[in-house]
């Protein structure tokens, strides 16, 4: 099973930028349809953006045009640019395979927190 390891989150101000990274452990990674999800209180885990394996991307309408997904198939490695942060987007992010029957246990993801 793939492990995911989620990092990057942090607290900043409205209009401000993070990059979330997320390290991936074993050799499947490249093949794998992968996700952004993110769990803010209180309401069910959300798909944030998605990327295939051959870097076709989708972005939910609440981040469209401010997140970017991204992969580096050959560090094992997927990002998630994210600028123009809002209060709404504070959640906690986490990192797993898009199709639910290959998913991975869910890490301890990385918390973003958007507030001035």
């Amino acid at each position: 099973q793939v492990q995911f390891v989620e990092s990057g989150g942090g607290l900043v101000q409205p209009g401000g930028s993070l990059r979330l990274s997320c390290a991936a452990s074993g050799s499947i990674f490249s093949i794998l349809g992968m996700g952004w999800y993110r769990q803010a209180p209180g309401k069910q885990r959300e798909l944030v953006a998605d990327i295939t394996s051959g870097g076709i991307t989708n972005y939910a309408d609440s981040v469209k045009g401010r997140f970017t997904i991204s992969r580096d198939n050959a560090k094992n490695t997927m990002y998630l640019q994210m600028n123009s942060l809002k209060p709404e987007d504070t959640a906690v992010y986490y990192c797993n395979a898009f199709h639910s029957r290959l998913r991975s246990s869910w890490g301890q993801g990385t918390q973003v927190t958007v507030s001035s």
